[in-house]
């Protein structure tokens, strides 16, 4: 049985991941920051009690990934789903407005994190079979597709982690462990807005695609959930 670890899976996508994952029988391990408020994730939970297990999870705090990594020392990890982020208001990453707190915060969830989740659960990763570190990216981290300025916060964190996952992809390579950046798309979450174009089922349900199909070739590559290569 294949085992499939993600961040973030209290709601949106995380969530959808988990709920797919644990219905095609893998072994899901659903992290989140708060799991006695995750009424949707506990649902699922109980719906595959054999097959969904939820851990306590804040990414920002490091100590507690390492404590993760620790309590599950035994497993052995095919897919690492770095899906936990945080787009901070609009209105305070604009020029001229920005918040330098929230910026500080969206690097500690949306770069730091994923490299440390890397970090901490890589030996769990290297003896699994798939050997797969998959994060959650945007577009909007791609500086040759940036059209419109503005965003800082979110863009510059988003362009971070894509060279955090691409030298992933080098460094972790005479493991056998692939690196992939996944863009999912405007995808219809809290996150994402009303007015956001798919909906998670569909992003999840390609990125998913995706991942079956990735080999070593495919490591250290920007890819968006219907398979289309996004430029850096």
């Amino acid at each position: 049985m294949n085992t499939v670890l993600i961040t973030g899976a209290n709601r949106g996508i995380g969530l959808e991941f988990a709920s797919q994952y644990a219905a095609d029988g893998w072994q899901v391990v659903a992290c989140c920051r708060q799991p006695q408020q995750a009424t949707a994730l506990s649902q699922l939970a109980d719906q595959y009690k054999n097959h969904l297990s939820i851990y306590p999870l804040d990414v920002r705090n490091l100590t507690e990934i390492d404590q993760l990594s620790q309590k599950l020392h035994h497993l052995s990890i095919d897919i690492l789903i770095n899906n936990a982020g945080i787009y901070p208001s609009a209105q305070n990453g604009e020029f001229g407005h920005i918040n330098y707190d929230d910026w500080m915060e969206a690097f500690k969830v949306n770069t730091l994190a994923p490299f440390k989740m890397a970090e901490a659960l890589v030996e769990q990763i290297a003896r699994s079979q798939l050997k797969t570190i998959a994060t959650i990216t945007s577009k909007m981290g791609s500086v040759s597709d940036n059209q419109r300025g503005g965003s800082y916060i979110y863009r510059s964190s988003k362009a971070a982690v894509n060279m955090v996952g691409k030298s992933l992809a080098i460094d972790l390579q005479p493991r056998g462990i692939i690196s992939v950046l996944l863009h999912p798309g405007w995808v219809q979450t809290d996150m994402g807005g009303c007015g956001a174009l798919i909906p998670a089922k569909q992003s999840v349900s390609g990125m998913r695609k995706v991942l079956n199909s990735i080999t070593h070739a495919d490591t250290g590559k920007f890819i968006a959930y219907d398979g289309q290569s996004i430029p850096w």
